[in-house]
């Protein structure tokens, strides 16, 4: 039998391993979903428009009684990009639904199914999209999202890449845009096309984290991480307009470009991905903490900085962004997420199939990172992860790379979201104080 101590060794920049584990809550050997009609399914199938293997969920949140799912597409004959589940369902498989409606997931155009490309570099050859220039007729339309975020103010924040086939044939059907819902009401508060002039020729937009409070829910922010090309889209809510930073910290680490997950040996050059809205300081500030996928280090800025416009672009807050330290071995990260509760930034291991934690009060060093979860059946590429309003905590597990570079299983379980509470997943860790 192999030894705590020695386990704790193996995983590597762990000094204690949480008591409590999380708990799968769904999931899917293949995703189905909640069509019109059995006709409507057949149709779709018949002509391309669903096949079922190709739908992998990517981004979850959740805020009751329903959690979301996103379904980038990355390759054709995915259903709907936007959906949820309803939390209370008894399946252990339960069918998604598309929100807000059918209508709105459904593409302008037909895209049929091409030859899979070998994706390099983590960003998928989506610069060579083809400009499909099309004019949307609902503006609720979502083309393909991959992580959405639910803000304190009841809306679903959504990032639509307007991206669709990227693995076959690409097409750019419409522009990066930000779409806000309202969840009281299900209907779109606002659709905000991110100007061409603030992409580049490398851009891969795949996140988006809203800086917002119950207050003041107008003057929300959010922040867009372009891996791809190494910047940040800041946009204001209540001035509808973004603009784009960047800075050299929002660039991939050269070594720590090299993957291992699920037996898949891969290499990728993403750049900033993860970001986490810290709590209020005393002068009302907010450290926004964030990182490269492609690293093991953290940094932050106050979003005092990043909301001033003039001062950010203008060459002269170079020093305002800090380095916070350094996971160790192996600590690349999708995603990372503050819980104002604990103090604690849970952020996901992919290379470990692991969990983990971080209490913003320590030092940030391999030894101040408490392990929260790790298992190699349930936790294959944990690629996202969210905290909703009860302390829970939500993350989705999907086997990307194996998706992306060999071939899924449709005879094993291969899609999962899982669950636990905050104070007892950092129980017995460096994160509980």
């Amino acid at each position: 039998m192999v030894s705590l101590g020695l386990m704790v060794c193996l995983i590597g920049g762990f000094s204690r391993i949480a008591s409590a584990k999380l708990e799968e809550k769904f999931s899917w050997k293949q995703l189905a979903f909640d069509w019109p009609t059995p006709e409507a399914e057949a149709e779709a199938k018949s002509n391309g428009h669903y096949i079922v293997e190709n739908n992998l969920p990517l981004g979850v949140d959740r805020r009751l009684p329903r959690i979301f799912v996103t379904v980038p597409r990355w390759k054709a004959g995915v259903a709907a990009t936007l959906n949820y589940i309803d939390i209370n369902s008894t399946e252990k498989s339960p069918k998604l639904h598309p929100y807000p409606s059918w209508e709105a997931n459904k593409l302008p155009i037909d895209v049929q199914p091409q030859d899979q490309k070998t994706p390099s570099g983590g960003r998928l050859d989506a610069d060579k999209a083809q400009d499909a220039g099309i004019q949307l007729k609902d503006n609720s339309t979502v083309i393909s999202t991959f992580r959405i975020q639910v803000d304190v103010c009841d809306r679903l924040w959504v990032l639509d890449t307007g991206l669709a086939d990227i693995l076959g044939s690409p097409k750019q059907i419409t522009p990066n845009s930000i779409l806000v819902f309202d969840l009281k009401t299900d209907t779109l508060l606002r659709r905000f096309t991110i100007p061409a002039d603030q992409t580049k020729e490398d851009s891969f937009f795949a996140n988006i984290v809203v800086d917002a409070d119950r207050s003041e829910c107008q003057d929300a922010f959010a922040y867009i991480p372009d891996l791809g090309a190494y910047g940040v889209i800041v946009y204001s809510l209540r001035n509808d307009k973004s603009y784009r930073v960047k800075h050299n910290f929002f660039h991939f680490d050269p070594l720590q470009g090299d993957f291992n997950v699920g037996g898949v040996n891969f290499q990728w050059t993403d750049g900033v991905f993860g970001l986490a809205v810290g709590p209020m300081n005393p002068d009302h500030s907010k450290d926004i903490y964030f990182h490269a996928l492609a690293s093991t280090k953290e940094f932050k800025v106050s979003n005092r900085v990043l909301q001033n416009e003039s001062h950010v672009t203008g060459g002269d807050s170079y020093y305002d962004f800090k380095y916070v330290g350094d996971r160790g071995m192996n600590g690349q990260s999708t995603a990372e997420v503050f819980d104002p509760e604990t103090g604690v930034i849970f952020y996901t291991q992919v290379n470990k199939d692991a969990i983990a934690c971080w209490n913003i009060k320590r030092p940030y060093t391999p030894d101040t990172q408490g392990l929260i979860d790790s298992d190699s059946h349930t936790l294959v590429f944990p690629n996202d992860m969210k905290i909703d309003n009860e302390g829970t905590i939500w993350v989705l597990s999907d086997k990307m790379p194996t998706y992306l570079y060999k071939e899924l299983d449709p005879s094993a379980v291969n899609y999962r979201i899982l669950m636990g509470q905050n104070r007892d997943l950092i129980k017995g860790t460096p994160c509980e104080m």
